[in-house]
């Protein structure tokens, strides 16, 4: 269920409507009012709010509508917001469907305040140039991280395992899982069954020397990689060494449901922006480490933004809207508030800053972030218009796959094949 304000989770209730009273009286003039759009999490929802509350005291007669929902429901409510031409001022973005939506009309450029109210002067400058567009700004970074396995410290412990989670192989992985599994009896496997995660589907074709889109938006992913990649889960599935059938089939399920968090595995696929709210569900201890690398091929792994936040084409106020994200990014008390949960600062004063307050767990982010520096590849092109429908199929496929539905090297072949007609129709 979305949550309309920060009341909603703050337990304050009653202000809204005072204030929406007051503006009706002679002499009261109305609110500035914006509204911000987020996927998220408890944890990041309880942060976010906190520096809506920040904002409004700091700018006193700009009133911010927060609303949150899971990434799951995301996407779909904002393709509806964007039909009804009802977006909010401000969304969190995703480096996956910004070029879509920028293409679609839905995003304004931020260049012409750069310099003058978004002051981004000492940003590094990788992160920054990820949220363009055919040369224009539409996507200011809130956080860099990469791909991660969290891992259960005790688990591992309990196990025996000693592994070098930053260099370890794809052979290491099944063997690691199978420790896992026999230390507890059985009751916890050693890992989720990543074969309908999308972010490491892609990892493994980067191993394997390919990407999956080229520049011209070609699928050039082969049917053996996919193959091969879901092949490498059957094969744990049928050892028993990874989640049931019923859990893998379940679709970004909520942190708390995780197979990590609720205790069915050792190992879970995040992002490392996740790993403060992952944390904050559990009692052990979790540990970053890398997707297994394959044995003499290319790095797979990359640095992304995390997240952008970008003004869309229905903003009614730009001149709060952007006053509020140039706060999110320069803002002492703010950028305190938001830590490392939406990933890195780009920066540096900002993670300066933060150095002294950081968790052990933002700790071990940011170490997670500086151990895979010289480990990961570049990050990836551009997503051509589609993608987002491509990566809904091949979830979907997965899940036959995993359902004993239809074989691999069928599924694979077909996926390649109905990817790239999906894409050609998006043109």
């Amino acid at each position: 269920m979305t949550k309309i304000t920060r009341r909603t989770l703050l337990g304050t209730m009653g202000a809204a409507a005072a204030a929406s009273a007051m503006s009706a009286i002679p002499g009261f003039a109305a609110e500035r009012t914006i509204r911000h759009f987020w996927w998220g999490n408890p944890e990041r929802d309880k942060r976010t709010f906190a520096v809506i509350d920040l904002f409004q005291k700091h700018h006193a007669g700009i009133k911010v509508s927060g609303e949150t929902i899971g990434w799951k429901d995301y996407w779909t409510k904002m393709a509806t917001q964007t039909a009804g031409s009802n977006m909010a001022d401000l969304i969190q973005m995703d480096y996956r469907y910004l070029f879509e939506y920028v293409h679609r009309g839905a995003l304004k450029p931020l260049d012409e305040y750069v310099g003058k109210t978004l002051m981004l002067a000492d940003f590094d400058a990788a992160p920054l140039s990820g949220g363009k567009v055919d040369g224009k700004l539409y996507g200011l970074n809130i956080g860099s991280n990469s791909q991660v396995l969290v891992y259960n410290n005790k688990a591992f412990a309990d196990a025996g395992i000693t592994a070098d989670v930053i260099n370890w192989t794809r052979e290491d992985f099944p063997a690691i899982c199978e420790k896992i599994t026999s230390a507890s009896g059985g009751k916890m496997k050693g890992s989720d069954d990543l074969s309908t995660s999308v972010d490491i589907m892609q990892v493994w074709v980067r191993q394997n020397g390919r990407e999956f889109y080229d520049a011209d938006g070609k699928v050039t992913a082969t049917a053996d990689d996919i193959a091969s990649f879901w092949d490498y889960w059957a094969q744990m599935r049928k050892a028993g060494v990874v989640s049931g059938k019923d859990r893998t089939v379940v679709i970004n399920p909520p942190l708390s449901e995780t197979g990590i968090v609720t205790g069915g595995t050792a190992i879970s696929q995040f992002w490392s922006n996740q790993m403060v709210g992952i944390q904050a569900l559990m009692k052990d201890k979790v540990g970053a480490a890398m997707f297994p690398h394959k044995k003499d091929g290319p790095y797979g792994q990359y640095i992304k933004p995390s997240m952008f936040m970008s003004l869309t084409r229905d903003v009614k106020d730009v001149d709060a809207a952007i006053a509020y994200m140039n706060d999110w990014v320069n803002d002492p008390e703010s950028t305190q508030v938001l830590g490392l949960e939406r990933g890195i600062p780009c920066s540096p004063k900002v993670r300066a800053a933060l150095k002294p307050t950081l968790s052990d767990t933002e700790k071990d982010a940011v170490a997670f972030f500086d151990a895979i520096q010289d480990r990961v590849g570049k990050l990836p092109l551009p997503e051509p218009k589609g993608a987002g429908e491509v990566y809904e199929l091949f979830t979907r496929t997965a899940s036959e796959v995993v359902l004993d539905k239809i074989k691999p090297a069928e599924a694979a072949g077909q996926f390649i094949q109905d990817a790239q007609d999906i894409v050609d129709r998006a043109r």
